[in-house]
């Protein structure tokens, strides 16, 4: 009788035999952990004296896991995990590099601020109907956007996050809010139909989607590909993302129309989402496109930071004028994106980092000046020096960070980028950011002025009516905590743009990058 001969099969060609490190779950613990942190948190929805408690524990885990893979990823260099065990690039890849990591981990420092402020401010309806589950489902979201190596789940996780941010900016089911979240529906929608219609282009031309395969493929295909297609597509779709002109008008209309510290996570974090990819596929992936691309993108960012700062010189409610703020420094991040240079790179890195603290405290603040005056109005705030001096600190030192002035954090990344513009003879960018700076601290300085040193008038007939509330401890310690990082960087910027170089140079010449995901073919 015939007998079968049988043959070992060499997996080793196309899957991953060796266990996983423990360091390497670091790569995937910013996303693993809120999706199963925010799953708990919704089977125990019923318990709403538990939830911000059982919130905070887990974003306080979240942000030490965060670190942890920040100071691995400095010390050994880009990390990655595949999942199924399939070899990239058939197998989805999240790799954690110097830029994905600082980014994941600022993130993870401001959703932790932002649940310490929610305990004062999301009420039993919220609770109930899921802010905390939505805030960690977010975080999923913006940490798997960081680190995914695979463009389609750039893709998906821009999906999750978009989805539960829905969710955050209709609790309350205000007629405000629901027609805050239309707008923001609908543009956003708008922008993911032009990310995916490029990205099914990008597979037809590349059959894969990979970032690492992309960024090593792309060369080779580059005189015969419509590569600057694609990154033009990608450009007006992930600026419309971010909030950059003449894209940028959903964003001022939706951002005054949640809650408080819901508006601040937002600003804090999703257009910044969008600025990452725009770094991501631009400078990564299509740089010779982005070269080409290079004058428009620096004229984008000129009107960007321009037509941000008018609109907030404009507005006197401070949730307005906020959103034009952030609007603003989306230009400031898009001028180092179109000089292309390392220390323009670096300095929209910094600034990145940098916006994402401020913007978040600044809001944060805001709520706390409405709790304190009684509105958002700067009509109506008066007074607030004497009754606050604490919040009049923190404000003085929000405005110089933002406006960037000495001490604040805002001023590196602003001298980085001004040099990088002379260095390569874009004087009027140059020019363009130091107006942008002295608008913001007109229009910033105003609200200190307004509403600290303006002496109370006697009230009559309407703002008779309005009444202030008690500005509790938690809601202050949320704003100083962000404070020490802000002024820290101010006094002392080496460390971070020290990161942000390394972070810069990983996308200017991505062959740790790619080695980290190819590490077999890089050794042959």
């Amino acid at each position: 009788m015939a007998t079968v001969e049988h043959t070992e099969t060499d997996l080793t060609v196309a899957m991953i035999t060796e266990p996983a490190q423990l360091v390497d779950w670091l790569v995937i613990a910013p996303v693993a952990l809120p999706l199963i942190l925010g799953a708990a948190l919704l089977m125990a929805r019923r318990r709403t004296a538990a939830q911000p408690v059982l919130a905070i524990a887990s974003l306080a885990v979240l942000f030490a896991a965060d670190i942890g893979l920040l100071w691995h990823v400095l010390a050994n260099g880009p990390a990655v995990m595949t999942m199924g065990r399939w070899l990239p690039p058939f197998g989805i890849s999240f790799v954690a590099d110097a830029l994905g990591a600082t980014l994941v981990a600022t993130a993870g420092l401001v959703s932790l601020v932002c649940g310490f402020f929610s305990i004062n401010s999301v009420n039993f309806i919220g609770q109930r109907y899921g802010f905390y589950p939505f805030l960690l489902l977010m975080m999923a979201g913006v940490n798997g956007s960081f680190l995914t190596g695979d463009i389609f789940n750039l893709y998906v996780w821009f999906e999750v996050f978009l989805i539960a941010s829905f969710g955050l900016i209709i609790l309350g089911s205000g007629q405000r809010q629901i027609d805050g979240a239309t707008k923001y529906a609908i543009l956003n929608l708008v922008a993911t139909t032009l990310f995916l219609i490029a990205t099914g282009y990008l597979y037809g031309i590349f059959g894969t989607l990979n970032m690492a395969d992309i960024a090593r493929k792309a060369p080779e295909l580059r005189s015969t590909a419509p590569l600057m297609t694609l990154a033009t597509l990608y450009l007006v779709a992930f600026g419309m993302k971010a909030a950059a002109f003449p894209l940028n008008f959903w964003l001022p209309a939706s951002y005054h129309t949640p809650r408080i510290v819901v508006a601040a996570l937002f600003a804090g974090l999703l257009t910044k989402v969008g600025v990452y990819a725009l770094l991501r596929t631009l400078v990564m992936l299509f740089p010779p496109e982005r070269s080409v691309l290079s004058t428009l993108i620096i004229w984008l960012a000129i009107a960007t930071m321009l037509v941000g700062i008018l609109g907030a010189l404009a507005q006197s409610d401070i949730r307005r004028m906020l959103g034009f703020v952030v609007v603003s420094g989306i230009g400031f991040m898009l001028a180092g994106l179109g000089l292309g240079d390392p220390i323009g790179i670096a300095g929209t890195v910094v600034y990145a980092v940098h916006s994402m603290l401020v913007m978040t405290a600044l809001y944060l603040l805001a709520g706390l000046m409405r709790r304190a005056g009684g509105s958002y109005t700067l009509n109506r705030l008066t007074g607030l020096y004497r009754s606050h001096p604490l919040m009049a600190g923190a404000t003085l030192l929000l405005v110089f960070a933002a406006a960037g002035l000495p001490p604040g954090s805002g001023l590196w990344p602003k001298v980085m980028l001004v040099q990088a513009s002379l260095g390569a003879g874009v004087w009027w960018l140059a020019l363009a950011i130091l107006v942008t700076g002295l608008l913001t601290t007109l229009a910033l300085g105003r609200v200190f002025v307004l509403a600290f040193w303006r002496m109370p008038e006697e009230k009559s007939g309407e703002a008779a009516t309005i009444e202030s509330q008690d500005v509790g401890r938690g809601t202050y310690l949320a704003v100083l905590v962000l404070c020490v990082p802000i002024a820290l960087i101010g006094v002392w910027p080496e460390p971070l743009i020290g990161v942000a170089q390394q972070a810069a140079a990983g996308l200017l010449d991505p062959g740790s990058y790619v080695g980290a995901v190819f590490p077999l073919e890089t050794t042959q």
